[in-house]
């Protein structure tokens, strides 16, 4: 009989620029052993995030780089298989941080047990997981939006910014999405309930923008950059708020955009707007996460919060959906799946 073998995905090479296929390489290894307390787990879901191309510089960042060789990271869901911790048994998911692989062996108290009953175990990566931590802590902390303030949002169909935007709905503001393409337009507005949506890619979007905020932008979510920010800069109001999540616009950058240095500019507008704007990483707000779950869940269970999952099916297409995502080919939160759950 056949040993079983764990199939993964490692780091083979640094990219310059865009990521391709050539910088991921498949291979097989012996089935991990979980030693004393801790638990084998057969992975059934994967989550693609923007963050892992970070992770693909040796550039100094918050967290440490994936080797060359090491398998890529990455949060993941999966069912115990074997367990040598007293809270686990066979049959158990759990949320764990295992990477691109098949199998993986974890402490069991670095892993968090889930309840399929609760919700589809695959939103503990989404909606019930970090993006949607994300969205709800950078959001309420940084933004604070308040009932008729102006929220604007990048990246508004994926899984971070349309939770954002829900949640600003929920507050009572007036919200518009950025997005690229009709499609997912047509998502924000017809099934999140976005009060405007604007098309990124449009020539006009500017334009579009500025009719789309009549008063102005009191939060802007940030999660792109490049020309979404500069479309934005100019209406940003006084005490305007701008959690800074990400910078998917810039993430493949090998140099400095061109053009003038517009630092001047961002910082007489910083003093004389009063304007706030802070970086966040989700862990920041750590002691959240309880509430985080309880209230986003039941605005999930209410239908108040919905959400989409863009599935790929089999580990081997990791790199592929990773590279689209990366380039905005993905609607809502991005999932290989690995395994039958």
């Amino acid at each position: 009989m056949t040993e079983p073998t764990n199939r993964r995905i490692v780091l083979a090479a640094r990219p310059e620029g865009e990521p391709t296929p050539d910088h991921f390489r498949r291979e097989s290894a012996p089935l991990p052993e979980p030693g004393p307390g801790q638990i084998l787990i057969q992975i059934h879901w994967l989550s693609l995030d923007p963050y892992m191309r970070g992770r693909m510089s040796a550039a100094k960042s918050y967290a440490k780089p994936v080797g060359i060789g090491e398998v890529m990271e990455g949060g993941t869901v999966g069912e115990v298989v074997v367990s040598n911790h007293p809270v686990y048994a066979s049959g158990d998911f759990v949320l764990s941080h295992s990477g691109w692989q098949e199998y993986a062996v974890a402490d069991g108290d670095s892993v968090r047990k889930l309840d399929p009953n609760f919700a589809p175990v695959s939103t503990a990566l989404g909606v019930l997981g970090m993006p949607g931590m994300t969205a709800y802590t950078g959001l309420l902390n940084i933004g604070q939006p308040k009932s008729g303030e102006t929220v604007v949002v990048a990246a508004a169909a994926g899984p971070v910014g349309s939770l954002v935007g829900q949640i600003a709905k929920i507050k009572g503001c007036h919200v518009v999405g950025l997005a690229g393409g009709l499609e997912k337009c047509a998502y924000l507005l017809n099934e999140l309930g976005f009060d405007a949506a604007i098309d990124h890619r449009a020539s006009d979007m500017p334009e579009r923008l500025a009719e789309a905020c009549p008063r102005g932008v009191d939060v802007y979510f940030e999660n792109v950059g490049g020309a979404v920010w500069n479309a934005v800069f100019p209406l940003l109001n006084d005490f305007a708020r701008v959690p800074v999540c990400g910078l998917v616009a810039h993430y493949n950058d090998t140099t400095l955009p061109p053009g003038p240095d517009r630092t001047p500019l961002l910082m007489r507008a910083v003093l004389s707007k009063r304007l706030t704007l802070r970086g966040f990483i989700v862990r920041d707000f750590a002691s959240q996460a309880d509430e985080f779950r309880r209230e986003v869940g039941t605005w999930l269970e209410s239908g108040q919060i919905k959400y989409r999952e863009d599935v790929v099916e089999g580990l081997e297409h990791a790199p592929e959906a990773f590279i689209g995502m990366l380039k905005g080919r993905n609607l809502g939160k991005t999932l290989v799946r690995i395994g039958q759950n």
